[in-house]
Order: C-alpha cells, then sequence, then structure tokens
C-alpha cells in the first residue's frame, strides 16, 4: 500500500516520467491491494464475532473508521476538490462491516455464492438512474465518478463476504495448525504485529508523511526532465485522431512535436505557454503533421 501511494506522489508530484500507478499494471496492483484489505476485513469480522456479536468492541471499531473515513473526505476535499474521496477503501470497510454482521451466522457456502453474485453485479447490471450522486456508493452506474479513491459496495463488499467465508472454513484449522501458533520473538516480528494492531493510524499517517517528504525533494530537483510526455503524446494523438488525422501518422508528428519543443526551449509539462511561445509550438506541430503525412504518402 505504501509503495503504491509513494509512486503515485511521484508521479503526482512530476518527479517521475509518468504517472505509474495510473497504468494498467498500477491499477492492477491498487485492485490487488483493496481486495487484500476487505478480505482481511471479512476474516477479522469472524475473529472478533464469530460467537456472537460483542456490541462495545465492534460499535467502537465502527466509529473509528467511520471517523477516519470522514477525516479522509474532509482533507481530500481541501486539497484536491476537483477529485475528492467520497466513498473509499474506509467508507466501504464501514458499511461492509455493517452489512457483514448477518453473514457470521449463515453457512459459509451462503456467504461464498453471495460473494460471487455481489462480485458479478457491476457486469450484470449498470443503470444511468444509478448514477444519482446519492447512489454512486453503489458502484453500478454507468458512468465512472471522479475521485482520488473509489471503492463502491459492489463489486467490492463480494470480498469482504469472501474473507468471511474463508475465515469459517480455515480459522479453526488455522489456529491448530503450527503457523497458528506462532508468537513474535525477532524484532521484526514484533515491528510487524505492532503494525497489524495499529493499520488504521498507519493507514491515516503514511500518506501525508510520504507527500511531505516528496513535495520537499520536488521542490529541491524540480520535475523529472521527461515528466508529462507520454500525457502530451497520449493527448496529441488523441486530438490529432479527432480532427481526421491518421492513427500512424498522428503518433509520428507527436513523437516529432516533442522533440522540436525540447530542441527549442519550448516543452512545458503544465502547458504553460506565453501568446508567442503558443504560436512558435502551434507552428512545430503543423510542421510535424505535414512531414509525417508527407511520409506516408510517399511512394
Amino acid at each position: 500500500m505504501a509503495a503504491y501511494h509513494a509512486t503515485w506522489d511521484l508521479g503526482f508530484l512530476r518527479l517521475s516520467p509518468e504517472n505509474y500507478a495510473l497504468s494498467g499494471l498500477g491499477r492492477a496492483a491498487a485492485h490487488v491491494i483493496a481486495g487484500s484489505f476487505l478480505v482481511l476485513v471479512g476474516i477479522g469480522l469472524v475473529l472478533m464475532n464469530g460467537r456472537g456479536i460483542r456490541p462495545r468492541p465492534t460499535l467502537f471499531r465502527l466509529l473509528r473508521i467511520a471517523l477516519a473515513a470522514a477525516a479522509i473526505t474532509a482533507a481530500t476535499w481541501v486539497a484536491f476538490p476537483d477529485s475528492f474521496i467520497f466513498f473509499g477503501i474506509l467508507h466501504c470497510i464501514a458499511v461492509a462491516s455493517v452489512l457483514g454482521l448477518p453473514f457470521l451466522f449463515l453457512p459459509a457456502w451462503a456467504s461464498a455464492a453471495c460473494a460471487i453474485l455481489v462480485l458479478a453485479a457491476p457486469h450484470l447490471v449498470r443503470a444511468e438512474v444509478l448514477d444519482a450522486p446519492a447512489l454512486l456508493f453503489l458502484g453500478l452506474g454507468a458512468g465512472t465518478p471522479r475521485t482520488n479513491d473509489y471503492v463502491p459496495l459492489f463489486p467490492w463488499f463480494g470480498m469482504v463476504l469472501a474473507g468471511i467465508a474463508a475465515g469459517r472454513l480455515g480459522l479453526t484449522r488455522l489456529a491448530r495448525s503450527r503457523l497458528g501458533r506462532w508468537q513474535p520473538r525477532s524484532r521484526l516480528g514484533r515491528a510487524a504485529t505492532f503494525a497489524g494492531r495499529h493499520s488504521l493510524a498507519i493507514y491515516l499517517v503514511h500518506q501525508p508523511v510520504l507527500l511531505g517528504l516528496l513535495s520537499g525533494g520536488a521542490m529541491l530537483t524540480g520535475p523529472h526532465p521527461r515528466a508529462g510526455e507520454a500525457g502530451f503524446r497520449a493527448e496529441y494523438v488523441q486530438n490529432c485522431r479527432r480532427t481526421g488525422g491518421e492513427a500512424r501518422s498522428c503518433r509520428v508528428a507527436a513523437r516529432c512535436t516533442m522533440e522540436r519543443l525540447r530542441g527549442e526551449d519550448l516543452w512545458r509539462a503544465d502547458g504553460g505557454f506565453t501568446p508567442e511561445q503558443r504560436l512558435r509550438a502551434q507552428g512545430l506541430s503543423q510542421a510535424c503533421y505535414e512531414a509525417a503525412e508527407g511520409t506516408r504518402a510517399a511512394p
């Protein structure tokens, strides 16, 4: 989790050529991390309430998570008003921790079957009416909201149910195993145990610390020399294709324009051109596209 967030921060602060956290591999890693969190939530519910719901600790745990989720929403509303987190991993954990309680007393197969249905629901149900702001937490709308962390109930509650099923089936055997009798005796083991027992605090603290440290580094080093290039080329090709350009010519022109902008010290990762620089950049782009088209048309 910390490694993923550090990767996102490096891209956000333009300390890496592109934001690798938003690549296909990065998104897959984010899904695996979130899924593991939620499976552990289900297993934790079995550990805590498997022999009957304990009202006081269950309520206090829920309040801590809900307050932390509210704090995340408030902080991101201030820092990223256009993409604040309104239903992220903590919000999902809070709601799933309530919805999962009845499944603690159902057969494990019933939890597993419901997990499959919940996981499959977004592929079976898509309706624009569910894009209403009050219903976005369901995850069954036709679009995807703009937010920095979106973990809707469907399909992610299915991972909690899978954890409940796994906990009901495996925890008794695990408790009798050698692994279940393990005790932390080394420093590393004790550190891992401490982190596990204070995972919510670590979750809340680590990202502001990482972002603060890397922001300080960005002030000292400036952006990566190639930051923003991949995004520029992708946007160039998209705009070029939209205006009728041929795919190969658009890609060649995008690469040429990037090189020419750098060669004439006109490259600005943030697009901060003066009017004169903008005219010059547009002229370079046009020349590159005409050259690309000429190369394609040549026998």
